[in-house]
């Protein structure tokens, strides 16, 4: 295995939202993202005692993960859709129950590891702005259970 010596590029990663079900799923790209981020923050408590002679103790209690992206809306040349993924998303906001919630996976795009999948709820935030902006919307995917580590789909 030789060293790396490349530096990753925030753009390597890649959204797809399962537009099937559990049993057949069928995982899709979110198109026109312009930013991601994600977190996966734990929850560490202290569990120090007399006993550990002056040196705290953690223990980690559990666990939370979020999605950001930001992404220009893209519409049919007739200006009568939206692409799908969007919309699926854009609904799931709006939804309660089961209807809220989104079955997502994020991995590299080159094929390196890292790759996760989860359920999220989701919370649509358009961003507005001057005459000659883009039409952007914000998504915030918030965990709703573990995120998984997966095989990354394009791994050669």
């Amino acid at each position: 295995m030789s060293t790396p010596t490349e530096t990753a590029l925030a753009r390597r990663w890649r959204l797809d939202v399962n537009m099937g079900t559990s049993g057949s799923p069928d995982y899709q790209l979110c198109p026109a993202i312009t930013n991601f981020q994600w977190e996966a923050p734990p929850n560490h408590e202290d569990s120090s005692t007399y006993d550990d002679g002056g040196w705290a103790d953690n223990e980690k209690t559990g666990q939370a993960w979020s999605v950001t992206a930001t992404f220009n809306r893209k519409a049919s040349p007739d200006s009568t859709t939206y692409s799908p993924v969007h919309e699926e998303l854009r609904a799931a906001a709006f939804g309660f129950g089961d209807e809220a919630r989104v079955d997502i996976r994020f991995y590299d795009r080159d094929g390196l590891p890292e790759a996760y999948q989860g359920y999220a709820l989701v919370t649509w935030a358009p961003s507005g702005g001057e005459r000659t902006a883009l039409d952007q919307v914000e998504v915030t995917l918030t965990g709703k259970g573990p995120l998984n580590m997966i095989t990354n789909p394009v791994t050669p």
